[in-house]
């Protein structure tokens, strides 16, 4: 590995750092205290979905969430399968 790829690596490691450590600051902690637990309900009454239902705000809030990491995953096993995959003993073409 050269230093340029290094120094890539580390700038994006550090960018991501960054990202993260502002969306976990950002975030009012203090409007949780006054907040009761409660069941998730996974359906609803009737035929439509409630807003409150686990599936509609899985794929309502958020559905370009899922898309992304859908790709990111999908990338990943092409990936692993890729540097899985077995080279032959000969070369010649």
């Amino acid at each position: 590995m050269n230093k340029k790829t290094l120094l890539a690596g580390v700038a994006i490691a550090a960018v991501l750092m960054v990202i993260f450590s502002a969306v976990i600051l950002s975030d009012d902690m203090d409007a949780y205290d006054d907040k009761e637990p409660n069941g998730v309900p996974f359906t609803s009454d009737g035929d439509e979905l409630d807003e409150t239902s686990l599936p509609y705000v899985l794929f309502e809030d958020y559905g370009p969430v899922l898309l992304v990491l859908a790709v990111l995953m999908f990338g990943a096993i092409i990936g692993g399968a890729y540097i899985a995959k077995e080279d032959d003993e000969d070369d010649t073409d």
